[in-house]
């Protein structure tokens, strides 16, 4: 019989996992797979350990991997996803905005011959402005991108045993998931749902992992702001010459009544200089990207494991 492998990453969830193993547990008893459950803790200190410690004393399908630190919000679900033996692997946050009665439905793509089944948010409760501003990126990304991205896709889905098999020979330290789900290139199904807003806890998204993803997937699959730095390099230098030479050739004519003065002369520094310090810092975006990749350093440091 086919098994299932569910995958769970969390941190500072003792609000929530309780909650989500039993709505698991209750979509899956009537399918007819076996399943794993695997928690993947990432050094949470609210007592989520212990939390599911108790839990994996009860159910031996569930499955716990503990770190020995807080290894990020990238490298700590992509590592779990690793470790599944199922015949196929769905993976959902714990905070339970990832509702897990959609299983059967992947699942029942997955049996079509779907080797990856995601879940698309159509809409969601969360605040307005937020959303908007994701979906802004989304769209913007793809539209940059050398591979077709999905917008609105969290990484919550289905994937095939094969699909993992590919992930497991990519050694990136620092991978962007969604980006290499597109990379792969299979046939996706797709399942909109409304993402409900967080009921319990505090969101672990803040301004620096925003931007920390925002940038992983614009360094992964884009060159263009390299490309867009080069070309209004050309441009301003192209353009400073010939107001340069304009300013010059009035000095020369017009001597006595044509004042320079300081502003222009101030006003065009400041502005070259923050379009430089900005290009420069996309430059150390990607210079940084590269630096990560060739540390070559584990994904996660393994703290405890229980029922595998």
């Amino acid at each position: 019989m086919n098994m299932i492998s569910i995958v769970t990453p969390c941190w500072n969830e003792s609000e929530n996992v309780e909650e989500l193993y039993e709505r698991i547990r209750e979509t899956l008893k009537n399918l007819s797979y076996e399943y794993e459950h695997i928690f993947i803790d990432n050094a949470s200190t609210d007592g989520t350990a212990e939390i599911l410690k108790d839990i994996a004393s009860r159910d031996k399908r569930v499955k716990i991997i503990i770190n020995a630190r807080n290894f990020g919000h990238i490298r700590s679900p992509y590592y779990g996803l690793l470790q599944a033996s199922g015949s196929a692997v769905i993976i959902l946050a714990s905070d339970l905005q990832d509702p897990p009665e959609l299983i059967p439905d992947f699942i029942s793509k997955w049996e079509q011959g779907y080797k990856i089944v995601i879940g698309i948010k159509t809409r969601s409760e969360e605040f307005g402005l937020y959303y908007f501003f994701r979906s802004l990126y989304y769209r913007t990304l793809r539209s940059l991108s050398d591979v077709p991205l999905v917008d609105n896709y969290t990484g919550f889905g289905l994937y095939d045993h094969y699909v993992i098999e590919i992930l497991r020979t990519i050694k990136d330290p620092y991978p962007y998931f969604r980006g290499l789900i597109a990379d792969i290139g299979f046939e996706r199904a797709e399942v909109p749902f409304t993402q409900p807003r967080r009921k319990r806890g505090v969101t672990k998204n803040n301004f620096y992992t925003l931007y920390d993803m925002a940038m992983l997937g614009v360094t992964n699959h884009t060159k263009i702001p390299l490309r867009l730095a080069v070309i209004f390099g050309f441009l301003s230098a192209a353009a400073s010459f010939f107001i340069g030479l304009i300013y010059l050739l009035y000095k020369l004519f017009f001597w006595f009544e044509f004042s320079l003065g300081f502003a222009p002369i101030i006003i065009g520094l400041f502005f070259l200089g923050s379009i430089q310090l900005l290009f420069l810092g996309i430059i150390g975006e990607y210079i940084g990207a590269i630096y990560t990749q060739i540390m070559h350093r584990p994904l996660v440091i393994e703290k405890e494991r229980i029922n595998f």
